[in-house]
């Protein structure tokens, strides 16, 4: 029995979440400054004691399996959002970019850490979810004819998927910055869209997105 004086058990789990919480945002940034940070440094950026990383990690491994675990769950989410494609291939590849590009920015510390720290197994299953969709897109613009068909869609998804990754990793290293909206372009472009509908069908989605956000806003 709980003393009087100790927190209740769902206050204590609140707290413990939120720790292993500022935990994996402090690893997020200290291993995105330098891939080789200890847990040391990544326990004094979250504010913790070291032994409190060790309360919620059992070590660097287990560290970066949990960055890994949160960001499949977003990568998840991000994909159960976009639902069947109901505007044609061509939007639904961009819409796939651009809603999976943030989750790549804020998650792409993963990127320097292959294959150190993640096999390929794991990068896969991380991965799946996004994957099958984009095979699923893919197929289906090459059976409208919308996509070039010089390249199956299960190999042309993995050059895009490898495409989105370089330019997720020149983010990481600081010398280019985008939103969503030059990869999505770009993408659209690997598939064999045209630049103009390429570049046309992105600026559509995101003054779709705009207009959204501003009905929500007032």
């Amino acid at each position: 029995m709980s003393s009087p004086t100790s927190p209740p058990p769902v206050r204590r789990r609140r707290a413990t979440r939120a720790t292993r919480a500022r935990i994996l945002d402090a690893a997020l940034r200290e291993l995105a400054r330098n891939p080789d940070s200890s847990l040391g440094d990544i326990a004094e950026a979250a504010g913790v004691a070291r032994r409190t990383v060790y309360t919620h990690f059992a070590g660097r491994a287990a560290l970066v399996e949990g960055i890994a675990e949160d960001a499949a769950e977003a990568i998840r989410l991000a994909t159960a959002v976009l639902g069947r494609p109901d505007s044609g291939p061509v939007s639904a590849l961009a819409r796939f970019v651009l809603t999976l590009w943030p989750v790549g920015d804020c998650y792409r510390t993963l990127i320097g850490l292959v294959p150190q720290d993640l096999c390929a197994d794991q990068v896969g299953e991380l991965l799946a979810p996004a994957r099958e969709t984009a095979v699923a897109i893919l197929a289906e613009g090459q059976r409208q004819g919308v996509f070039h068909t010089v390249v199956p869609p299960g190999p042309l998804s993995a050059a895009i998927e490898a495409h989105l990754l370089a330019l997720l990793a020149t983010v990481n290293s600081g010398i280019w910055s985008d939103d969503g909206t030059s990869a999505a372009t770009a993408a659209l472009i690997a598939a064999g869209v045209d630049d103009a509908t390429a570049a046309a069908t992105v600026r559509r989605l995101r003054g779709t997105e705009r207009q959204h956000t501003v009905v929500k806003g007032v």
